[in-house]
């Protein structure tokens, strides 16, 4: 589940070429998730930890992410 969303996300990335010659990286519809590299793979690499990273901290934040969901058992490990 958590490598489909991914992949569906990055099949939105778009990317270009700035001034600079760096690559720049993003995702429509994930806010503040954004990449910046000297190719466009290190940019795409970069890309997926970033949006992998917001993914991770919007599940343990309890936020709601549209198209993901994921369910927990908050039963406690009891150590005998």
């Amino acid at each position: 589940m958590l490598t489909e969303f991914l992949e569906r996300k990055m099949h939105k990335a778009s990317f270009k070429r700035l001034a600079d010659k760096t690559y720049f990286g993003e995702i429509a519809g994930v806010r503040g998730v954004w990449a910046n590299a000297k190719t466009i793979t290190a940019c795409r690499k970069e890309l997926r930890e970033v949006l992998e990273d917001w993914l991770l901290l919007k599940v343990r934040s309890g936020e709601r992410v549209p198209g993901f969901s994921f369910h927990t058992d908050r039963r406690e490990l009891v150590l005998g």
